[in-house]
C-alpha cells in the first residue's frame, strides 16, 4: 500500500485521471429496495437515500454520468485537490460531482463531456508538475 499524498501540488501532479468505461446515474432509492448490482456509492440525505448506480438501473431520463478516478492516493487530510479539480472543470463549463473514497477521489461528469474533462484534468496535472 502506498503512503497517502498530503501536499497539494504533489496530489495534483500525481492525480493521473483515468476514465472508467461504465455509465452511471445519481438516483434517489427506496430504503426497502435492494441496491442494484454495481452500485458505486451511497449518501443518506434528509430527503432520502441517494445512490450512484449503473445507468441501466436508473429510471428513464436519468442523467448519464461517467466516472473519472484520480489515481493518486490522496490523504483524507490533504487540502486543495478537490478545489483545484472543481475549479479547472468549472473554467471549462463542465459540471463535476466529487466523491471521495479512502484511497482515491472520483469525479462524475456528464457522459458527453467526459473526454473533454479528462483533457482538462491532464492539463491541470501537467501544469502542477512544472
Amino acid at each position: 500500500m502506498t503512503k497517502p499524498v498530503i501536499e497539494t501540488t504533489a496530489m495534483i501532479a500525481g492525480m493521473r485521471p483515468e476514465l472508467q468505461d461504465a455509465e452511471f446515474a445519481f438516483v434517489v432509492w427506496p430504503h426497502d429496495k435492494a441496491w442494484p448490482e454495481g452500485t458505486r456509492a451511497s449518501c443518506m440525505e434528509a430527503e432520502g437515500l441517494s445512490l450512484i448506480v449503473p445507468i441501466d438501473a436508473a429510471p428513464a431520463g436519468a442523467i448519464s454520468m461517467k466516472c473519472i478516478t484520480l489515481r493518486v492516493h490522496s490523504s483524507l487530510e490533504g487540502v486543495g485537490l478537490t478545489a483545484a479539480v472543481s475549479d479547472a472543470l468549472a473554467q471549462s463549463d463542465i459540471p463535476a460531482n466529487m466523491v471521495a473514497g479512502y484511497h482515491h477521489d472520483h469525479v462524475y461528469v456528464p457522459s458527453n463531456l467526459a473526454e473533454k474533462a479528462v483533457a482538462v484534468l491532464l492539463d491541470l496535472q501537467q501544469g502542477a508538475g512544472k
